[in-house]
């Protein structure tokens, strides 16, 4: 399998004043003996397409009827053989922001995913030989990898909680799983992924409603958890308090009375009025 080759140029200054020599010399030949004039224009006029620049972080993959020659990286003013065909690749860092698309997560639950990625060519031949378009390759691959990602994990641990990894808080390990997964798929274009993370995630719209409720009834019910645990130890405390600095005595009727109208109050999740006994207990 071929690999860049990096080759430079010869000095485009030098040979630029080399065609001007032979210019002026072909138009004064021209007057004096027409044919040998001519023949030099001629020569000239191939010689200037061989001219080239090459700015930074730019490279020219050069090709002589169908060969591959190499590929000049050196910025520069440069000259080369005119008969050579120049395709000019970038080597700057770019951005693919993949629009979300709909996907199954692990357990089948309809999710929009989405991600944006960094990447730059490395290998010139492979960008330019092995992939008919390698900016289409980096699309089309990078939302595959995104599909593929999504199915391997759970949206969340709602469904499955024996998941130790999920989508929504994978963080730092999902990313770095999703850009292993391009760079391996990226490798034949000759693509270096610098960074891939999610950047959009949630459930698909048929179902963002549902899911919400869930996540809220959820919620709720770890909200009401620790509720009653706090209420049961303040009112174990408060039964402990009467009975050990002796301000009233309760019997086993009223120690149950108590403990309902206390859970009452502090579970409630609304103001509770009270009633005020101004009479006996009993």
């Amino acid at each position: 399998m071929k690999h860049e080759n990096q080759i430079k140029g010869l000095n485009a200054y030098m040979m630029l004043i080399f065609i001007f020599v032979i210019i002026a010399l072909g138009i004064f030949l021209v007057l004096r003996m027409p044919v040998f004039g001519v023949v030099l224009l001629v020569i000239a006029f191939f010689m200037l397409p061989g001219l080239s620049i090459v700015n930074p972080n730019e490279s020219l993959v050069l090709t002589l009827f169908g060969e591959y020659k190499g590929t000049m990286i050196e910025t520069g003013f440069w000259w080369v053989n005119p008969f050579m065909l120049k395709r000019r690749i970038s080597l700057r860092a770019r951005n693919f922001n993949s629009e979300p698309i709909k996907v199954n997560d692990k357990i089948g639950n309809p999710i929009m995913i989405g991600a944006v990625t960094v990447w730059k060519v490395k290998d010139t031949f492979k960008a330019a030989f092995d992939v008919d378009d390698y900016e289409h390759f980096v699309r089309i691959q990078t939302e595959a990898a995104v599909r593929k990602l999504a199915g391997i994990y759970p949206y969340d641990n709602l469904e499955d909680e024996d998941a130790k990894l999920t989508l929504r808080d994978g963080g730092e390990l999902v990313n770095k799983q999703l850009e292993q997964e391009i760079s391996e798929r990226l490798t034949i274009a000759g693509i270096e992924i610098m960074e891939a993370r999610i950047n959009y995630l949630a459930y698909a719209t048929e179902i963002a409603s549902a899911m919400l409720k869930r996540q809220q009834a959820v919620a709720i019910i770890a909200a009401r958890t620790k509720i009653v645990e706090g209420a049961v130890s303040m009112v174990e405390m408060a039964l402990e308090q009467l009975s050990k600095k002796k301000i009233v005595h309760l019997d086993e009727e009223r120690k149950a009375q108590m403990v309902s109208n206390l859970m009452v109050v502090l579970t409630s999740d609304k103001d509770v009025s009270p009633v005020v006994n101004t009479g006996s207990l009993h």
